[in-house]
């Protein structure tokens, strides 16, 4: 009986062993809630433009802004789950502000405030992305991260293009850098 014991016990550590092996590093999970977070919000305020802007370059920007970052949204859950990373179901305090500051816009001013947003936004996640991209220790969250990158960077031209055409520019580089 005891030998069974013992046997079920190795056995036990197997199976627990991998489980702890998969769980991301501390920056690294830092990494994958935050990106999670700004998933999220970038989902749900690409849907508030898509019903608030007046411009038709700036619903289109909306309407991707939805449907690629539902698509890393939903990758991201399944690396989260590999490494044991709980994902955030809902907006964060700072994001949710941000939310209701833009839905109480509609029309130009929306358009304005929420491309504004979005040039900030993705200059701080390329800088993200490109940090964990080379420097993360977490090899599937560094991976991951790579890949997702040159989207963002798309996403990021293409909001100083649209908010240049809102704000009646046709110079994106003369737009708000990150503060």
């Amino acid at each position: 009986m005891r030998n069974s014991l013992t046997a079920l016990a190795l056995v036990g550590l197997l199976f627990a062993v991998p489980a702890v092996a998969a769980e991301a590093p501390r920056g690294d999970a830092k990494f994958i809630k935050e990106v999670a977070g700004g998933n999220l919000a970038e989902v749900k305020l690409g849907e508030l433009a898509q019903q608030r802007a007046a411009s038709d370059s700036v619903k289109e920007f909306g309407k991707r802004m939805a449907t690629d970052h539902q698509k890393a949204l939903d990758e991201l859950s399944q690396l989260a789950s590999q490494k044991g990373v709980a994902m955030p179901t809902a907006l964060d305090r700072g994001h949710q502000r941000r939310y209701d500051k833009l839905a109480k816009l509609s029309g130009p001013d929306f358009d304005r405030a929420y491309m504004k947003e979005m040039v900030r936004d993705h200059a701080k996640d390329v800088k993200a992305f490109q940090k964990e991209a080379n420097a993360g220790k977490d090899p599937d969250a560094k991976a991951w991260a790579a890949k997702t990158l040159p989207t963002l960077q798309e996403h990021q031209q293409q909001a100083k293009q649209v908010y240049a055409g809102v704000q009646g520019k046709s110079n994106p580089s003369a737009l708000p850098r990150q503060k």
